[in-house]
């Protein structure tokens, strides 16, 4: 079975209000899937399904072989979580939460402190194990969440926008931490409002909105999608006056520069290659459209 994750017609609604609209999705094993969408668009919702959190209203999804609604235990002995709020106890210390994690997740004492041991190293905290979690800054916060969830290693990791609120530096350890869970065999599905974070991680991604996956592909395939170039209108600060998406024609370029022209600006013309960006903001238009 190369799928770690199987989805099917997916649907959930809370009250009158459908959140998730026939989510098709398939996640290979050992890799990283990224879910991208804006605010409201349903990745929350989904990964409280695939996590048993929440009960699907129709559809199936599987879990490392195991149905979401028919074996909820097994499903979730084989993933871990992080979601978009810290879950560490503020009172206990760094290594504290972790042999405790690790005695709840039926290690003997002394394999519980050396798992935490190890994991402090593994996430920079090794200096601040003794220090209680509330002293802790939000990246410190975030990495002890991250190892919390590492304690028994899982096929499947759920990471809910796991970088959100944090410095670049803070932002780009965890990047490096989730690229080494991959190298060793973890399928870690992320969701995310950074393009960037997408860019960076997945090896493939899918773009939801309104409870509708609208694209999928990898990055290249996806910025493919929305024509040959990008033809920027810069003024003399470098501030962005102007962008035309052309389809990589001579005449397409001809017709983009003539807009340019005609629309009085003066600057400095320069051409780029399509970002996440620029997927993201004609998908997301589109279907809202």
């Amino acid at each position: 079975m190369t799928h770690a994750i199987d989805v099917r017609g997916l649907r959930k609604s809370f009250g009158r209000t459908e959140v998730l609209t026939g989510i098709d999705l398939t996640v290979d094993r050992g890799t990283v899937f990224a879910l991208l969408g804006p605010n409201g668009a349903g990745k929350t919702t989904l990964i409280n399904v695939l996590s048993t959190l929440a009960l699907p209203d129709a559809g199936t999804a599987v879990i490392d072989g195991h149905d979401v609604v028919a074996s909820p235990l097994a499903v979730r002995a084989s993933i871990g979580l992080t979601g978009q709020s810290a879950a560490v106890d503020g009172v206990l210390t760094g290594e504290e939460n972790l042999v405790l994690m690790g005695r709840l997740s039926g290690l003997r004492p002394r394999d519980a402190r050396a798992r935490a041991r190890h994991l402090l190293e593994r996430f920079d905290l090794a200096e601040s194990a003794r220090k209680r979690a509330k002293a802790y800054s939000g990246g410190m916060r975030r990495r002890l969440d991250l190892a919390l969830s590492l304690v028994v290693t899982p096929p499947v990791l759920f990471l809910d926008e796991p970088t959100t609120g944090l410095d670049t530096r803070s932002r780009q350890a965890l990047w490096e931490v989730i690229r080494s869970l991959r190298d060793e065999g973890t399928t870690v599905l992320l969701t995310t409002q950074y393009l960037e974070e997408a860019d960076q991680l997945a090896d493939r991604i899918a773009v939801l909105d309104h409870g509708v996956i609208v694209a999928e592909g990898t990055a290249a395939e996806l910025k493919a999608r929305t024509g040959g170039e990008v033809v920027e209108l810069r003024a003399a600060d470098e501030s962005l006056l102007c962008e035309i998406p052309t389809d990589g024609t001579v005449s397409g370029l001809r017709r983009a520069i003539d807009e340019l022209d005609a629309s009085g600006l003066d600057g400095t013309i320069s051409i780029r290659k399509p970002s996440l960006d620029d997927v993201f903001l004609t998908l997301t238009e589109r279907v809202g459209s």
